[in-house]
This record gives structure tokens, sequence and C-alpha cells, in this order.
């Protein structure tokens, strides 16, 4: 995990000074912070949605603008999505069953993520200091953490289980968003917004199950 972090933090660094030295870059390249707060569900087919999570988001921001009005904008953030479900037959659980008859499990999900997001972003025409933006694109994540409560019935079969193992290490989705700009001074803003993260893949690696999460993140940071 060490690795791919490090991969991932050079990467990030690499296209920054492309963008800040490449000459067919006129319109300039901002870097900066973001802390967001989640809201996140699972969404299994062998089984039901059982309620929302909240969830955390942190790390660096950039926004490289190829037009007045148009960014390619990432991140490189650790993002937490967390989640309840009820689902059927789930593994490691079953394995330690007598029983071969299905037997459904309340789960929570705590998982972790490095999350590498490649979005386009298009704004409005600045005025008094603020500007709008619609954004959409793909998430990219990479599992770092995977955490697990699980009751059958009115039994406690786990509590904060490592099921690293059974959740796969990457996760992939589809951003879309919006927002608004805010001059405080100079090259500095505050950037607040709405993004939806709609993934599209499995995330256990279980062939029987078909677990999605999702998540809503209310966008806060700072460009400098």
């Amino acid at each position: 995990m060490k690795r791919l972090a490090t991969i991932l933090i050079l990467s990030f660094t690499a296209i920054s000074a492309w963008a800040q030295y490449n000459p067919l870059t006129n319109y300039g390249f901002r870097l900066g912070l973001t802390a967001t707060p989640t809201i996140g569900w699972l969404k299994p087919e062998q089984g039901k949605t059982n309620g929302v999570a909240l969830g955390f988001s942190y790390g660096i921001m950039g926004d490289f603008n190829f037009a007045p009005n148009y960014s390619f904008a990432t991140a490189l953030t650790i993002t937490t999505i967390n989640g309840k479900s009820t689902e059927v037959n789930v593994s490691p659980y079953t394995a330690s069953q007598n029983s071969t008859d299905p037997t459904a499990y309340d789960l929570k999900y705590r998982l972790q993520y490095i999350e590498l997001p490649l979005t386009i972003k298009l704004k409005t025409i600045k005025e008094d200091g603020k500007r709008w933006y619609g954004q959409f694109g793909l998430s990219n994540s990479f599992m770092i953490g995977a955490k697990q409560d699980a009751v059958r019935g009115n039994t406690t079969v786990a509590d904060n289980l490592n099921v690293s193992d059974y959740v796969k290490f990457y996760r992939a989705g589809l951003v879309i968003g919006g927002g608004g700009e805010f001059d405080v001074s100079g090259n500095t803003s505050i950037m607040a917004g709405l993004t939806f993260n709609n993934s599209f893949t499995n995330i256990v690696t279980d062939k029987n199950r078909n677990v999605k999460n999702h998540y809503l993140a209310l966008n806060f940071g700072f460009f400098f």
C-alpha cells in the first residue's frame, strides 16, 4: 500500500509540474486542500440497503485549466465510504455455520480508499469574485482498509473485523456534481459544492454476491 501511495503522489506531482511548465498550458494550474464529509450507503443485489453512514475524505486537489472556462480536475484523497446492509450467506461468516440454510446478516461496512478522480469542470465566467461550476468524470479508488461489523439475529458474529481479503482492491465510480468558487484574497478562493459518486463495480470478492457502495460528498476546499 505504501508503494501505491508513493506512485500516486509522484504521478500527481509530475502532472502538476507538466501543467506549470508546458508551453501549451496558458490558463494556469491551481492546487488546493480539501476536507469533505461523506454520506455513504450500500446497494446489494442479494439483500437490501439498511441505512446511510457518515464518512470523511481529505487530501489535495488540482485544476488544470486548458481553456478560460474548462478544467481537467483531479485530486489525491483518503476517502472513507461507510454503509449498512442486510445480506444473505456472507463470507467469511457462513463458513463457521453448521447449517446450510440461507442466513441473513446485518452488516456495517467501513471502507477506506486512496481516491484519484479524473473529471472535467465546466465553469461560468467569474463575476464579483465568484463563479459556478459543473463537474463530471470517473472516480478511481484503491482500497487500503476494510472493517466490518456483523450481526446474525441477536448475536454479534463480528466486531470491527478486518475483511480486506473479502473486498476488491479497485473500485470505479461515476462522478457528477457542481458548486461554486468564491475569492477570498489574492489567488486564494473557497470551493464549496455537492458531488454524487456512483459505483459501477462490485466491491466484494465473493462471486455469489454483488454489492456496490455509493456516496454523496459535501465538498469544501481552499485553492491557493
